[in-house]
C-alpha cells in the first residue's frame, strides 16, 4: 500500500504539470540511431548550451564511444576545457553562486532533461521564444512561461513576435497555393536570423534527439536486448507448457 501511494505522488507533479502547460507540443520522432543526428545535436550543446548547463552525469569518452566521434575530433573540437580529462564528467566552471546572481537561478544539469520534460516539450520549448520588452532578457516563450533564459539560439533562428498573423490551414487543389487564415496570439518571424525556419527546425530536431540519447545512453542497447528476451520468453514457453500439462496429466 506504501508503494502504491508513493507512485501516485511521484505521478501527480507530472500530471499537474501537464495539464498546466495548456499549450499543443509538437512531435519529436526521436531517432537513437542515426549517429549523424546525435553528433550534430553534441556540436550545438557544446557551442551554445554549455556554456550555462551542465552534463555532469555524462562523460566524454563515453559520448565519443556512442556517437562514433574519434578522441582527437572530440578533444579538439567539443571539449573546450583544456585542463579536463577525457574521461572527465561534462561539468562546467560557472559557479552556482555567479549563476544564481546572474540569472535569478542557477541554470540546472541537462543530463536528465529529456526524461523529466519529454522531447516533444523540449522540442516545441526551443522554437517558441518571442520578444517581450517587459521580460529581463527581451524574450518570453509559450510553452514555459516567463522563463529566465535568455534565447541563446536568436542569432539562428531570428526574432519571433507573438500577435496576429497569418497561418497556413491548407493548400488550394486547383491551384496549389498555400490558403492562410488571421490568427491571433500566434508566433511569426519578424527579423530572420542565419539559419532558414526548416533548417533551424533540423537544428532543434538534432539537439533534442542528443538530448534524449544524454537521458539514457544505454537505451537503443535495452531495446536490441528486449526483442531478444521477448524471444528466449517465447521458446521458454513451450517446455513450460509441456511440464504443465506432464505435472496435472494424473490428477484430472
Amino acid at each position: 500500500m506504501k508503494t502504491l501511494f508513493a507512485l501516485i505522488a511521484a505521478l501527480i507533479p507530472a500530471v499537474v504539470m501537464a495539464s498546466s502547460e495548456g499549450v499543443h507540443l509538437d512531435k519529436h520522432l526521436t531517432d537513437l540511431t542515426d549517429k549523424a543526428s546525435l553528433q550534430r545535436g553534441a556540436k550545438t550543446f557544446m557551442n551554445y548550451c554549455m556554456g550555462c548547463h551542465s552534463m555532469e552525469h555524462a562523460r566524454f569518452n563515453r559520448m565519443a564511444r556512442d556517437l562514433d566521434i574519434p578522441e582527437e575530433l572530440m578533444l579538439e573540437n567539443l571539449v573546450f576545457d583544456t585542463d579536463k580529462k577525457f574521461g572527465a564528467l561534462a561539468t562546467i566552471a560557472m559557479r552556482t553562486e555567479d549563476s544564481k546572481v546572474w540569472f535569478g537561478a542557477a541554470p540546472p544539469d541537462l543530463t536528465l532533461v529529456a526524461r523529466v520534460r519529454r522531447p516533444d516539450w523540449l522540442y516545441t520549448y526551443l522554437r517558441s521564444f518571442y520578444v517581450d520588452p517587459t521580460r529581463p532578457w527581451g524574450v518570453n516563450n509559450t510553452v514555459f512561461k516567463d522563463v529566465g533564459m535568455p534565447h541563446v539560439l536568436a542569432d539562428l533562428q531570428g526574432l519571433q513576435h507573438k500577435g496576429t498573423a497569418p497561418v497556413a490551414v491548407g493548400y488550394d487543389t486547383l491551384t496549389g497555393q498555400e490558403i492562410t487564415e488571421e490568427h491571433e496570439d500566434v508566433l511569426y518571424l519578424a527579423e530572420p536570423g542565419t539559419l532558414s525556419v526548416k533548417e533551424y527546425d533540423d537544428l532543434i530536431f538534432d539537439l533534442v534527439n542528443f538530448l534524449t540519447y544524454s537521458a539514457e545512453p544505454i537505451a537503443v542497447e535495452r531495446e536490441r536486448l528486449g526483442w531478444w528476451v521477448l524471444l528466449f520468453l517465447a521458446i521458454f514457453l513451450v517446455p513450460v507448457y509441456m511440464l504443465n500439462k506432464e505435472y496435472w496429466r494424473d490428477v484430472h
